[in-house]
């Protein structure tokens, strides 16, 4: 079936960041055949909506998160990184079974798809059961079994054939929707050996290496005492950066390490209220940008966020820098609204697919309600789609074509069901 979705201001988000004033888009078989003005005859098309002036834009992509976390947003809050994790985080996570992932992907995939993100990534255990509900909701993402190898040689083993397996699995599966990556954690919860292992495994699979990499000072610390090197020159020697790589937060680099990641054209997830909520401290955004390096935006767990809505990532990617440096001109709205679709996109090495509105891509994009007060004079809307609105302004969201969100509701999961279930997982985890 045609569909034209006509009298709206589109955002494209291409090579120019195009804005085009009572504009159309129009998608066949989940791929955009048309965006431009609206046409004066849509007489050729079987379905034709009214935007009503709306801003229709590229879905949202959020490059780093744990989905079923969700389960434990609120549960620990206000505490340094490594306490949070190893005395509140890993304890309960522990005790996670596949429903736990069930429900907690389940409702991390309805806020998302609620908040205007149509790819996700999602690194983490249990991680069939994160696939086959990504898949069954009509979302686009990229996954991974992550892998932590602070374990005996025969559970380093039967976790690296778990998630290979995985991989090989479900790559390019839903109609092109799923996309796999190897992800051993991070260079401090794996040892060497184990890493080249996971590299020769990604290799061997033609896929890309997701890594959480240098989010704290401790963390950097505790690899320079392990292993005599700081964790960009670790990960370079054993040869993670040959393979396509995405690294979670990079927030303590030197200049010599943001070089090296520019070199290997290593992708990187900036996480910013995450790494705020931590105290982790604030990654050199605005130096990669002028390197070139591809800076995408992620979430990070709603348990450590606590909610999974880029569009408040984007908001403060925009003027974290900005404070911090007492620069107003750092990060733009411009170029903010480029980390959340297209650069997310390109980090994802899906960028001929999605991120951007232009013909040839796959119909990924949603539709704000911006007729709010907020909103007006609607005279720059990337300025106000970056520093006014939020997730709660989505009305519909569309993924190959497909309506998962109409009128700011689910089409394809049930809320209700959700909520509930949720709940009741979570009280499991403190009997």
């Amino acid at each position: 079936m045609k569909t034209l979705i006509m009298n709206a201001t589109v955002l494209t988000v291409n090579s120019t960041n195009e804005v085009i004033y009572n504009g159309a888009v129009g998608f066949e078989n989940g791929t955009l055949t048309y965006v431009g003005p609206t046409p004066e005859q849509v007489d050729t098309y079987d379905e034709v909506i009214d935007a009503d002036g709306r801003i229709v834009m590229p879905g949202l992509v959020n490059t780093h998160g744990h989905t079923a976390m969700s389960l434990l947003r609120g549960y620990a809050d206000d505490l340094p990184l490594q306490e949070w994790l190893e005395t509140k985080m890993w304890p309960l996570e522990a005790r996670f079974t596949e429903e736990h992932v069930r429900w907690g992907t389940s409702l991390s995939i309805v806020e998302m798809l609620k908040t205007g993100t149509t790819t996700f990534v999602d690194m983490y255990d249990h991680m069939d059961m994160v696939a086959g509900l990504a898949a069954a909701s009509g979302m686009r993402a990229v996954l991974c079994r992550g892998v932590i190898g602070l374990c005996p040689p025969d559970v380093q083993t039967q976790k690296l054939e778990e998630a290979s397996a995985f991989a090989a699995k479900w790559n390019n599966t839903a109609d092109g929707r799923i996309k796999t990556m190897m992800s051993p954690h991070g260079a401090y919860t794996c040892p060497p050996d184990f890493i080249e292992r996971i590299v020769a495994k990604a290799r061997e699979l033609d896929l890309p290496i997701h890594i959480h990499m240098s989010e704290t000072e401790w963390e950097i610390q505790q690899n320079v005492s392990d292993y005599g090197s700081r964790p960009v020159a670790h990960l370079e020697k054993l040869g993670v950066f040959n393979r396509p790589t995405l690294v979670a937060h990079a927030v303590h680099l030197t200049d010599e390490e943001l070089d090296t990641l520019a070199k290997y054209d290593v992708k990187v997830s900036h996480n910013p209220i995450s790494n705020l909520k931590l105290g982790s401290g604030v990654a050199r955004v605005p130096e990669m940008l002028e390197r070139g390096i591809c800076v995408s935006l992620g979430t990070d767990s709603s348990a450590s966020n606590n909610n999974l809505d880029l569009f408040e990532e984007m908001r403060m990617a925009a003027l974290l820098h900005k404070g911090v440096r007492h620069n107003p001109v750092l990060v733009p709205a411009t170029e903010a609204i480029r980390m959340a679709t297209i650069y997310g996109a390109k980090a994802l090495w899906i960028d001929d697919k999605t991120g951007s509105l232009e013909v040839g891509k796959q119909a990924d994009f949603i539709v704000l309600e911006s007729h709010s007060v907020y909103f007006q004079p609607a005279h720059d809307p990337i300025s106000h789609v970056v520093y006014s609105a939020s997730g709660r302004d989505v009305k519909d969201v569309y993924v190959q074509g497909k309506k998962l969100v109409e009128n700011g509701q689910c089409v394809t999961m049930d809320e209700k069901k959700i909520v509930a279930e949720a709940n009741r997982m979570f009280s499991t985890l403190q009997k």
